[in-house]
Parts: structure tokens; sequence; C-alpha cells
């Protein structure tokens, strides 16, 4: 159910940062690569900020996206939040599509398995990436998907 306080983006709104979020996810990209995370590897209240790369699951190419995280033991966790718009990141629809993936913490390079969290997972889970960044509780309200949460497992 939509929270009334948090509203939803409109087609337009859901353009404009469509068109803002490719460059500057490029840019966090190449400077994040450059100072091995220690420039940008950081968000909002020190979220930590992780590079996933995926397979173009059209293009077969590969694909990469700052993303937050958090650590669950030996696994990775990862949210689709997309900021609360309607659709899911394409990021997600590559995972999908093959969930052979890459994540580079730093310049520690750790090949990856990924896959969806279970309702109940994503429910343990949940209180500790709102922990890690608060404002995930508002992308959750402003949307009628049901974010998901990725669990990446090392190969």
């Amino acid at each position: 159910m939509l929270d009334q306080t948090a509203k939803p983006f409109t087609p337009t709104q859901e353009k404009i940062v469509d068109a803002v979020m490719k460059p500057m996810s490029r840019i966090n990209t190449w400077i994040y690569r450059l100072s091995g995370g220690t420039v940008w590897g950081r968000w909002l209240r020190g979220a930590p900020i992780l590079l996933l790369t995926t397979i173009g699951r059209k293009s077969a190419e590969p694909r990469v996206a700052p993303l937050l995280y958090l650590r669950d033991g030996e696994k990775v966790v990862i949210v689709a939040s997309k900021g609360g718009m309607s659709k899911h990141p394409h990021w997600y629809w590559n995972l999908e599509a093959n969930p052979d993936v890459e994540i580079e913490i730093g310049r520690e390079r750790t090949k990856m398995l990924a896959r969806r969290a279970s309702d109940p997972e994503k429910a343990a889970l949940w209180p500790r990436l709102i922990e890690m960044y608060r404002d995930y509780d508002d992308y959750q309200a402003r949307t009628e998907r049901n974010i998901p949460v990725i669990i990446l497992s090392p190969r």
C-alpha cells in the first residue's frame, strides 16, 4: 500500500531522473575505480558503495552500476530501489537473466551469484538495510512495486 506522505514520481520526473542517473553512475564508477573506492565509496550518512557488474540481457556487454550494499557474513545484500521509481533498474533485469555477477569493493573484485531474497528474507534484512540507509523506507512507500532485495553469494 502506498504511503500518502511519499508521493510517487510522475512519468516526467522519472524520465528526468533516468536521464541524470546514467551519466552520474558513469562518473561515480570512473572516480570510484580511479581512487580504489576512497572517493565516492560512501553515500549519505556513510552507506558503503560497491560496483556491480552484470552482463546486459540484450547487449551481452558488461554493465556497471554503483550501489549501496550491506554485508551479511560472506554474502552481500543490495537493493533494487531505483529511488522508489515505478520500474526496476536495468541492472536488476540483467542479473535476473544472468545471475553470475562481479562486485568491486575498493580494489577487490569478487565473482558472485545473485538471487532475489524471498519475502521472509527481505523482512529479516529490511531493518538492517534501513539502519544503514533510512531512505529505503521512503522509496518503498513511494512505489507500489515490491522493491527487490538481492542476495549475492560468492561463487
